[in-house]
């Protein structure tokens, strides 16, 4: 799992918080820091803090990949308010990734590789100056944060270790067939429907991420975290349709256990 450790003086001296007006009645959030792989841990944290707060007027969190969207009621609170409570907010519990929230789910999530399947994998590995099975080793090694969700809930998560950048296809798919696992970046996502995508392709899961007959349609948000299980193409059939949900309701950062009720 990518951490980020803080330099001592980072501690002393919190992130600058970016609030500016978006509309008459939202806020976007945004943490100042060189620090790519912080400022996206941080925004994570900061969306956290303001759901355990749960600021005066404050109607709705919607995140992104490094900024967080907080609507509100413009009768109730002025944009000013909000960003000093905000600010306050985050003086008294600070931004430091650290123990995740009772909110965060961990899920494990299985995955088929095959021909069919993982199209763009030798591609990948060409790309990456590694094996395809050396991929799939970094990649169910890594274990991923949901950044934000996507196109029709798509989870878009972060945090691949893979040693250099994915580049996306020349030329992107028209159709892409639901639960293909792509990875572009350092980032992969899962494909709830199928539609057109220029992520490259390197496996598919036999499970449904996202289903309108389900209450919500995904158990899973933005701030959860995800490992990716190769299994074997036998297992297909029995997994085949069965709706993803999380092994627990709250993991620590260090666990190794847990992972989607279907898997053996």
């Amino acid at each position: 799992m990518t951490t980020h450790t803080a330099p001592p003086e980072r501690l002393h001296n919190p992130p600058e918080l970016e609030a500016e007006p978006f509309g008459d009645s939202a806020l976007m959030l945004r943490v100042k820091d060189d620090d790519a792989d912080f400022r996206r841990a941080a925004g994570s944290r900061l969306r956290d803090v303001l759901l355990e707060v749960r600021p005066y007027g404050v109607l709705d969190i919607v995140a992104g990949v490094e900024s967080l969207l907080v609507e509100f009621d413009c009768l109730a609170v002025t944009h000013e308010q909000l960003a000093q409570t905000i600010r306050l907010a985050v003086a008294g519990n600070g931004l430091e990734p650290g123990t995740p929230s009772a909110s965060q789910s961990l899920f494990v999530i299985p995955m088929v590789v095959s021909e069919e399947f993982s199209p763009d994998l030798p591609g990948v590995a060409e790309e990456l100056g590694l094996s395809p099975e050396a991929v799939l080793q970094q990649f169910q090694s890594s274990v991923l944060t949901i950044n934000l969700l996507a196109a029709a809930m798509a989870p878009m998560m972060g945090g691949v270790l893979f040693p250099g950048q994915v580049s996306r296809c020349v030329e992107p798919r028209t159709n892409v067939e639901p639960g293909s696992v792509m990875v572009a970046g350092t980032n992969a996502i899962i494909q709830p429907f199928p539609g057109p995508s220029g992520w490259k392709v390197i496996g598919r899961t036999p499970l449904t991420v996202c289903d309108i007959r389900e209450d919500p349609a995904t158990s899973y948000k933005p701030g959860d975290l995800v490992r990716f299980e190769v299994v074997p193409e036998s297992e297909w059939a029995r997994l085949e349709g069965r709706f993803l949900r999380a092994a627990a309701d709250c993991v620590s950062s260090d666990s190794t256990e847990g992972g989607n009720s279907d898997l053996p």
